[in-house]
């Protein structure tokens, strides 16, 4: 009688898979390389050529306005921190710190600080330097936030101007900027509408 064929099962078990090789860590001078390419990466895109131009000619036009009225009046209208709020009218219309309320509001608080700090402390580098801090929370209670007005504030007291003459001169010249910032914005400087809000 025929032996009936037999099944044979598999001696060995089969071999598991292979386990995931582990990610290669990076060395940390590849870390440090990723990081700057990610921030440098955040840099904003070049202007168009019109824009720059117009914006440079606006802003040497608002500084030349300023010393052309000045010498009609027989002051001084031109101060080093109007030309930082030049910059920031013409060149960066669309920021909370080039808005009107900001650049002539800003400015004024800012010296209406430094002569308080003067009538307080005095004419010193110390009470300069206090009035500078001073008036950046002024600033920012009163809602005008304007950062060339910090310097301002310095100047009120290392040069001890009178302070009516000084004030309305300050209002006048950063009236101008304004307006000359709204030109150039009307002229199409490709930077965006000025001003987003006038107070």
């Amino acid at each position: 009688m025929p032996t009936p064929p037999t099944t044979t099962l598999p001696t060995t078990a089969p071999a598991p898979a292979p386990a995931p090789a582990p990610a290669p860590v990076p060395a940390p001078q590849t870390r440090r390389r990723s990081r700057f390419a990610r921030l440098s990466g955040q840099a904003p895109p070049r202007p168009p050529a019109k824009a720059v131009a117009l914006a440079t000619g606006a802003g040497v036009t608002a500084l030349l306005l300023l010393v052309a009225v000045g010498d009609l009046l027989h002051r001084p209208l031109l101060i080093p921190p109007l030309a930082a709020s030049a910059a920031l009218v013409v060149a960066a219309p669309a920021l909370p710190l080039a808005q009107p309320r900001n650049v002539i509001g800003g400015q004024l608080v800012a010296a209406a600080v430094g002569f308080a700090a003067l009538a307080v402390g005095g004419n010193s580098l110390w009470t300069a330097a206090v009035a500078g801090g001073l008036a950046v929370g002024a600033m920012a209670l009163t809602r005008t936030p304007h950062s060339p007005a910090a310097a301002t504030a310095v100047i009120v007291v290392l040069s001890r101007p009178p302070v009516l003459p000084f004030l309305g001169l300050l209002a006048l010249a950063t009236t101008l900027l304004v307006l000359v910032g709204w030109a150039a914005a009307r002229a199409g400087a490709g930077t965006g509408r000025y001003p987003a809000y006038w107070w």
